[in-house]
């Protein structure tokens, strides 16, 4: 296939280019840099709604995976809008300009979060599932709304409601590593809020899946089959990097740190069921989450 890639650069978007390329498929980047010439790659500048459309013509998919990354700085009023602007104006000039092509193309797979639903506690959030009502789950909610121009133009369109990635290359995991492998790893605030993780492997899994399987299309929940709480997934990590687990930052300290931020990425629950991919075949590579993180980080049992 021909495939026009967004958000390129960041640790899922570099993945899933080189497994597409991998694979076969012709890849085109959507940059928000300038192009040199003889580069499989097109400009576009969302905030001015600049994107040139004949470029688009002849596509066979596009993976937008283009956003302002959320755990990345305290949430400020300038930070909450770029994390808003980036994702929702993003993807309506996106697929305000496809759906105007002559030739559109006949899938797109939009990135969407698992922060759609919210802190829920302990109940499983399946994609049926109502919308939650905090920041993250309003942007989550209008983020998959942006879609519905291309949706409107006969192109068959999946959410990726992605949970949390697991990847040694960067992301949640990435930021780990340094205080657990140094023994000051530990349970944030309660330890009983779920974590739906997913490893970078099934993510770049999950695009080819739903790019080729017809039958998938609105909201698919791309996690593994097997979220944990963060006191298991503490321990876990401890017991595959040898190391101890005995530090904790109580739910006060996490909201003095990091603001709403650390409220929404490190102390909210949320148990997320990937119902559609279970129900249409997909092949978890790594489901369970000590074998994914003894794979991820290289450490035999």
């Amino acid at each position: 296939m021909n495939v026009l890639v967004s958000g390129s650069t960041g640790l899922v978007g570099s993945a899933v280019v080189n497994a597409l390329t991998a694979e076969g498929h012709r890849v085109t980047r959507l940059v928000r840099t300038q192009v040199s010439p003889g580069t499989a790659a097109i400009a576009w500048d969302p905030a001015s709604k600049r994107l040139p459309a004949p470029a688009l013509e002849g596509l066979d998919a596009v993976v937008h995976l283009a956003g302002e990354n959320i755990a990345k700085g305290r949430w400020s009023a300038a930070k909450k809008a770029a994390i808003r602007d980036s994702r929702v104006q993003g993807t309506r000039v996106l697929c305000e300009t496809l759906s105007q092509l002559v030739e559109p193309p006949n899938v797109l797979v939009s990135a969407s979060a698992i922060g759609y639903y919210g802190s829920r506690g302990d109940r499983v959030m399946r994609e049926a599932s109502h919308p939650g009502t905090d920041f993250l789950a309003e942007v989550c909610r209008d983020w998959e709304a942006a879609t519905k121009p291309a949706e409107a133009g006969g192109i068959r369109v999946v959410h990726l409601r992605i949970g949390v990635v697991l990847a040694c290359e960067g992301g949640a995991l990435h930021k780990m590593l340094t205080p657990f492998k140094l023994g000051v790893g530990g349970v944030m605030g309660p330890g009983t809020q779920y974590v739906s993780w997913v490893a970078l492997d099934d993510v770049t899994g999950i695009v080819t899946h739903a790019l080729t399987n017809e039958a998938l299309k609105g909201p698919v929940n791309a996690v593994a089959p097997n979220p944990v709480t963060n006191y298991e997934f503490t321990k876990t990590l401890g017991r595959v990097l040898k190391r101890p687990t005995k530090a904790w930052m109580p739910t006060p300290v996490v909201k003095v740190l990091f603001g709403e931020m650390g409220d929404a990425l490190l102390l909210s629950s949320t148990r997320v069921e990937p119902a559609r991919l279970q129900a249409s075949g997909y092949p978890f590579r790594q489901p369970d989450l000590e074998g994914a993180l003894r794979h991820i980080l290289g450490r035999a049992a």
